[in-house]
């Protein structure tokens, strides 16, 4: 009969504890609610700049995260990671072979990459030929490209209808190709082109595919997808040999790789550019020798020069901030000052310091709290409102995500404390006797 007073005083504290620290934190809401009343034009300035600071914050970040999406947005249009080589003239000597000697590609050299680069995932040839094509609909010019089944899949080539080229088209050399959204609609207009045959230079092709529409700016190096014609590279040896009597059959334009991960590009390409260079007699160093575009490196470049951007306006955005957060210390330590009396009392009446304390450093806190929390409302809902409109291609909208979050309320929670502790302290430490003297 004794056990259950004794539960009930021992649950009785704690509930008194969480009743006391909920007046406690009314008692401080309602405190700093007064004085925003109280002082509502220099309360607002100060609100507003942390308001406008914070929300700042997210937006120079999200700015920046934009750009660097949509960026990467438009070069996985061109291709995923990949490296592309075109052969240029040699600019040192090397092999006992002359100065300035054209560096041409062949298959031959393909299979090399195949066999001798083990950090190359995927590699593929390309050559290019501008011929005339028909149908029983219309005609045009348009560049046809021979290359290899896995160069669809590397240049991110999707298809609207149809399937792609695959190992047994380029094995048996057939006679299929696909065709760009561009080139169907010139040949076709709005009729079914798949099954149907095309003349390439008046030779009979078997329509497979028709890519789907992609957006491309400036990420293109020989034209437009949607005005190419895609045929196995065999079937282009075949029919459409290199007319030059100096290369001859079997050259190639370029050369398409990409490496086993993207932080494996550069030595990567150290590796193929050791196997072109011992095929062709050039050296690895030789700048000239291979004219190299290097996606990754690309991006790379761009994202450290829009981090470089974004640190910069982060910084002018959190030195706004941090002036809005000197405005909350300003209202504090004038708090202070007009109730030095009332913190008199206080402390005569028995209250101590960290009572104190934390009155003030909590009510600075709260000031701080509400203002950044319609900052980051106003941000967030701008945010939402430009992503609901068209957009151009390089530019994703405002992408919000966790870390910008975590980087916006740890910035605020840190300028709070900053400009909370040294109010608080000083109301803290004032004497008893020479507060209830203030007038």
């Amino acid at each position: 009969m004794r056990a259950r007073p004794a539960r009930n005083r021992e649950i009785a504290p704690a509930a008194g504890t969480v009743g006391f620290a909920v007046t406690f934190l009314f008692e401080i809401l309602l405190q700093t609610f007064r004085d925003i009343w109280a002082h509502k034009l220099r309360s607002a300035l100060t609100m507003f700049g942390i308001s406008w600071g914070i929300a700042s914050i997210v937006f120079m970040i999200t700015v920046g995260d934009a750009f660097r999406l949509g960026y990467r947005n438009m070069m996985y249009q061109l291709g995923t990671d990949i490296v592309i080589l075109w052969g240029g003239r040699t600019s040192l000597q090397a092999g006992g072979q002359r100065v300035g000697r054209w560096v041409r590609f062949n298959d031959d050299d393909v299979r090399a990459i195949q066999q001798d680069c083990y950090l190359v995932r995927d590699v593929t040839p390309e050559s290019a030929r501008t011929e005339p094509l028909r149908s029983r609909f219309n005609a045009g010019q348009f560049s046809v490209h021979g290359v290899a089944p896995i160069y669809q899949q590397i240049r991110t080539m999707n298809l609207a209808r149809g399937r792609p080229i695959t190992e047994a088209d380029a094995e048996q050399a057939r006679d299929v190709c696909v065709l760009g959204e561009q080139v169907k609609r010139q040949l076709f207009a709005g009729r079914e082109a798949v099954d149907a045959e095309v003349f390439i230079a008046n030779v009979p092709f078997r329509v497979i595919g028709v890519l789907a529409k992609k957006e491309q700016h400036n990420n293109s190096y020989n034209g437009l997808d949607e005005e190419k014609v895609l045929i196995p590279c065999s079937a282009m040896d075949r029919h459409f040999p290199d007319p030059s009597p100096i290369t001859g059959p079997g050259r190639i334009d370029n050369i398409i790789f990409t490496p086993v991960t993207p932080g494996q590009h550069e030595a990567a390409l150290e590796q193929v550019k050791a196997v072109l260079g011992r095929r062709h007699s050039f050296s690895p160093e030789d700048r000239g020798a291979l004219w190299v575009w290097d996606t990754v490196e690309q991006v790379r470049m761009v994202n450290t020069m829009f981090d470089s951007m974004q640190v910069f306006l982060t910084f002018i955005a959190v030195t706004t901030l941090a002036l809005g957060g000197v405005g909350v210390m300003n209202i504090m330590l004038v708090s202070v000052a007009e109730r030095t009396r009332e913190i008199g009392v206080k402390r005569a009446a028995g209250a101590k310091r960290r009572r104190i304390l934390m009155d003030f450093f909590l009510e600075a806190m709260v000031l701080t709290l509400v203002s950044g929390l319609a900052g980051v409302a106003f941000a967030l809902s701008a945010c939402a409102a430009v992503n609901r409109i068209p957009l151009p291609d390089p530019f994703s909208g405002f992408p919000v995500t966790m870390r910008t979050a975590v980087i916006a309320f740890a910035t605020l929670a840190l300028v709070g404390i900053l400009s909370a502790l040294y109010p608080a302290r000083r109301a803290a430490w004032l004497e008893p006797v020479e507060a209830l003297r203030h007038e």
